[in-house]
This record gives C-alpha cells, sequence and structure tokens, in this order.
C-alpha cells in the first residue's frame, strides 16, 4: 500500500514530490515523509520532514526555502512498527548523509539491525527500513573514498538484504544521482526534458513525462537529471526498452483496467503474494506470523477455531475456514461478528476467535472480540493497521 516518488533535475524537487504523493493517496497509507538535498553555506545536507496523517500535514510542515533540485518521497502503510512520525520515511544513516525510502518487507532485518548495533549504530525507528540506510552507512566508512562510493556501498547493501524491496536512495557523497532497486516491489522510471522522475506507480508521474523504463526484479538504476544507467547486481550492464506513456492520469490510476473493481479483481494474485512474502518460509515448509510466539504454547492445546468479521472480510474467512480445517485439521466455523455478539456462542479456553478486520476497528468485530475474551477464549487478529485497536486487545 505505500507509494514512492523521486525527482532530480533543475526544478524545486519538493513541488513534484508532493504533488506525486497526493496522486498515490488513493492507495491508503498513515504517514507521509519528504527528504531533500539542500547546499547549506555551501555544504550538501539532507533535510527530512514527516508527518503523520495525510500529505497535506506534511505539505504544511515544509519550509518554503526547501529549493533544492533532487528529493525523494514516500507514504508508509505501517507493517513494522505503529504509525508515527519516527516511523515515517525517509529514513537517515546515524550521520544524516543517506537517506532512504523503501517498499516491501526486509525478512532479516532484525539480524542486520543486531549486527549494526554491535559496530555502534544508533536506531531511532521501529521500522525494516531505517537497517538499509545504515547498513549503507556501514559499507562507505568500511570502502575506499572513490567517486563511486555510494553506489557500491548501495550494490553491497543490497546483497545482504532478504525479502522484498523497492528501494530509492540518496547521499550526500553524491549529491546529483538518485540510485534504485527492485526485488518484487514495482519501480518505473520517468524520463523528461533534463530531470528524472521516479515512482513506485506510474499515476504519480502522469503530465510530467511521456517515456518510462521500468525495472525487473534484481536492477539497480543510476539515475541523474540528464542519464541514467540500469545494471544488475552482478554489475552487467542492461540496456531498457523506453516505453511511449499514452496514458492519462484517469487511466494510469486504475492500472490500464476499465475500472477500479476490475483492477482490484486482477490486484489478488499479487496482493496474496504480498501478503505471504516474508511469511511463508519455503525452504524449511514453514510459516511465520508475527505475534504468535507469545502465545504458541496454548494455541497447541486448541481444538475449535471461530472466525468473526464483516462485508468482504467475512468472505476471506469462508475461504479461510476449508483451509485450516483441511491444513491444521481443527474444526472451524465462520460467523458474521454483528450475529456473534448478539448471541451466547459456548466458549472455553481451548478454544480461538479469530478477528478479520481490514481497518482494525471495525465495531461489531471488536465487540465479538470482547466477547470473546470475557468467555476466556484465545483471541488472534488479522488487520491491516499496526496499532489499531482490535491489534492491541487480542492476544
Amino acid at each position: 500500500m505505500c507509494g514512492i516518488v523521486g525527482y532530480v533535475g533543475k526544478k524545486s524537487a519538493k513541488d513534484f514530490l508532493v504533488e506525486g504523493l497526493k496522486r498515490l493517496e488513493y492507495r491508503g497509507y498513515d504517514s507521509a515523509g519528504i527528504a531533500v538535498m539542500q547546499e547549506v553555506k555551501g555544504t550538501q545536507k539532507i533535510q527530512t520532514v514527516r508527518a503523520v496523517g495525510k500529505v497535506i500535514n506534511l505539505e504544511n510542515k515544509l519550509s518554503e526555502h526547501m529549493s533544492g533540485c533532487i528529493g525523494i518521497a514516500h507514504t508508509r502503510w505501517a507493517t513494522h512498527g505503529k504509525p508515527s512520525e519516527k516511523n515515517a520515511h525517509p529514513h537517515i544513516d546515524c550521520q544524516g548523509t543517506v537517506a532512504v525510502v523503501h517498499n516491501g518487507i526486509i525478512e532479516n532485518y532484525r539480524e542486520l539491525q543486531e549486527m549494526l548495533m554491535k559496530k555502534g549504530h544508533t536506531f531511532r525507528s521501529e521500522t525494516d527500513t531505517e537497517v538499509i540506510a545504515h547498513l549503507i552507512e556501514e559499507e562507505m566508512s568500511a570502502s575506499e573514498k572513490t567517486e563511486h562510493i555510494f553506489e557500491e556501498a548501495f550494490v553491497k547493501a543490497l546483497k545482504q538484504l532478504r525479502g522484498a524491496y523497492g528501494i530509492v536512495a540518496l547521499s550526500i557523497s553524491d549529491p546529483e544521482m538518485i540510485l534504485m532497486a527492485r526485488k518484487s516491489s514495482p519501480l518505473v522510471l520517468g524520463i523528461g526534458n533534463g530531470e528524472m522522475f521516479i515512482a513506485s506507480d506510474i499515476s504519480a508521474m502522469i503530465g510530467d513525462v511521456k517515456r518510462v523504463v521500468y525495472l525487473d526484479d534484481g536492477e539497480i538504476a543510476l539515475v541523474k537529471k540528464e542519464s541514467y544507467r540500469v545494471k544488475t547486481l552482478s554489475n552487467c550492464m542492461k540496456e531498457k526498452e523506453e516505453l511511449v506513456l499514452e496514458w492519462d492520469k484517469s487511466v494510469a490510476e486504475k492500472g490500464g483496467f476499465a475500472h477500479f473493481m476490475q483492477k482490484e479483481i486482477f490486484d489478488q494474485p499479487r496482493s496474496f503474494a504480498d501478503a505471504l512474502r516474508g511469511r511463508l518460509i519455503l525452504e524449511d515448509g514453514m510459516a511465520r506470523l508475527g505475534g504468535l510466539r507469545a502465545v504458541e504454547k496454548r494455541l497447541r492445546s486448541i481444538n475449535r477455531i471461530i472466525i468473526v468479521s464483516c462485508g468482504t472480510s467475512y468472505h476471506s474467512a469462508l475461504v479461510g475456514e476449508y483451509m485450516l480445517e483441511e491444513y491444521a485439521g481443527i474444526q472451524t466455523e465462520v460467523e458474521m461478528a454483528s450475529e456473534f455478539r448478539y448471541r451466547k456462542p459456548l466458549l472455553d479456553k481451548k478454544t480461538v476467535v479469530i478477528a478479520i478486520s481490514q481497518s482494525g476497528e471495525t465495531a461489531d468485530t471488536l465487540a465479538a472480540i470482547r466477547e470473546a475474551k470475557e468467555k476466556g477464549a484465545l483471541t488472534l487478529g488479522i488487520v491491516n493497521v499496526v496499532g489499531s485497536t482490535i491489534a492491541r486487545e487480542t492476544d
């Protein structure tokens, strides 16, 4: 659900970045942030501003003096860490020399974080993304100071990451270049006249460019205002096809589909894969779901599952019923939360009640969970908002 935009050129980066974020608002998010390279008293510095809530909240915090011509920005939907200003992107390293925005999930971020902390790095957020900025910083400090130090450190950092990512970064060591990399999370480069645009979704740059280049998995782009290069992690240069953009803004937001409902239908396979990414460990044949370790012992004694939900979440629950009974071999029932809360269900300590809610705030589903807790059942939540009421109140 997150959105990325970037700009390098001859105009104020801030203007495109804010407008680009606004064009991505339809994707849903809980916070936003921007980082712009700015010359202050003859020295390049990265100015970073973040805000919780709508892009307008971020825009209201921006200084009119933020006039740099290269920058990156992001809208975030919380996955690691609650929605807050400190968890919003962009994230920077210890010295403020590197800024990073990222879509995806870094599966091994905790072990990388522990390694970096032992080397003296200090983390300000609860996110997996901040690890990337510190990794780049660490690799730069361990390398010889060459004109390609940022590029080389970026590649070395990428090789240590496990998981899915769309990453865009800038550094004061090369203040005229943005680096971007893709692995299972889309990024597109827009080619302008003496300026380049970057986005996770083409709708962010409609009206600004007529030619675009889509990065493929495993590719890195080195972007300057007049030129770009694309290569692989193994340093093989790639010739990319430049596509002529013929969509208008309304078509772009719908991804080329006739309407949003059609787009959401065809988005299902990707959404399903995104939900599994970082949680399904194929080599071990195991699933790793956050929050279950604390109740693992009790889960092993469960002999009955009840799933409560409303609306389209109820339809998802019906699919889950088939899968849980087939793969877990445990009796499973699905109930509309609005019905469950008004009857007197028979529950005990060997029953688990699972609530499904996109927002984590659905009133009937929340009431059903509270009813289940009162009767001694174990409660679990599947939500799309970190820190929501259901996320906090379930076991």
